[in-house]
């Protein structure tokens, strides 16, 4: 299949690599050239602008920074008219449900069909191809979609246009609040005078393991932050999920509390930290880091 992927950043560059890997036909275009040109000897075939990549593909993916981006890319920049009426757009950023319900109603006039399938699992579930996908929008186009969306991970089709990014909201507030709640268990077991390695191995397997535990346990075990997803990542994710909340009526406190952490770290100088980063900004609180 001739596939545009829109995006070669963290999450772009192993995804695109899938692709190629894949056997697709893969078009690329990036901000900067140079990340797109990373795909170059795969057989990726490198754009100077996404109205050249998406020219004539089958489908079209997208990975970008944020709602402003995804709309700019699409309908400044002269996406969204070189698409192919008929054509699957599939939007795999994160972004708000609005600004997804937007952007495919604007698509829908160009004739182009619209999924949001934001994704979970960071770099390392792009690079062995197990993401959690999650996708809104018409059963039909979800199934269009799957074959493509499976070289990447477990696609689940939740519900209408923008239920994707509303799970993706969910799953962020869980991660964020999760990494809080961990740094914090451990660094009081620390302050203790307990080995946090092994409170890590002694709490697995039991009700409070979780994938948050131990890939991002073991990361504040290690004091290793560098960068998978960012703090700044996960304040958007959060902010998006509050501005969601506070549209359809909801009070979200315990993700308002976060936001607050999350935001104060960065304040403090730890933006380009992995977001569990926010171990260092706990620790810092108690003279600890």
């Amino acid at each position: 299949m001739k596939i545009a992927l829109l995006g070669i950043g963290l999450m772009g560059l192993p995804m695109g690599r899938r692709l190629c890997e894949a056997g697709h036909a893969v078009h690329v275009w990036n901000r900067t050239r140079s990340k797109a040109e990373a795909l170059a000897p795969l057989g990726a075939t490198v754009h100077n602008t996404p109205a050249q990549a998406v020219n004539g593909a089958e489908l079209v993916i997208l990975m970008l920074d944020h709602g402003g981006v995804v709309g700019h890319v699409l309908f400044e920049l002269g996406a969204a008219a070189g698409i192919a009426p008929g054509t699957l757009l599939v939007d795999m950023s994160s972004i708000k449900p609005i600004e997804a319900k937007d952007h495919a109603a604007r698509l829908s006039e160009l004739g182009v069909d619209y999924l949001d399938a934001p994704v979970s699992g960071g770099t390392v579930g792009a690079e062995q191809g197990t993401l959690a996908i999650m996708v809104g929008g018409k059963a039909s186009n979800f199934e269009r979609a799957v074959p493509v969306l499976k070289v990447f991970g477990r696609p689940t089709h939740v519900g209408p246009i923008g239920s994707g990014q509303l799970t993706k909201l969910a799953n962020q507030m869980i991660v964020g609040a999760t990494i809080g709640v961990v740094a914090e268990a451990l660094l009081l077991c620390e302050r203790g005078g307990a080995d946090m390695g092994k409170v890590k191995e002694a709490i697995t397997g039991g009700f409070a393991d979780s994938r948050i535990l131990q890939v991002h346990g073991q990361r504040m075990v290690d004091r290793d932050f560098a960068p998978r997803a960012r703090m700044t990542v996960q304040i958007k994710d959060l902010r998006n999920a509050l501005a969601t909340a506070s549209e359809v009526g909801f009070d979200a406190p315990i993700t308002a509390l976060f936001e607050q952490l999350y935001a104060q770290g960065i304040d403090h100088g730890l933006a380009d930290l992995d977001h569990a980063g926010l171990f260092v900004e706990l620790a810092s609180r108690n003279g600890m880091a």
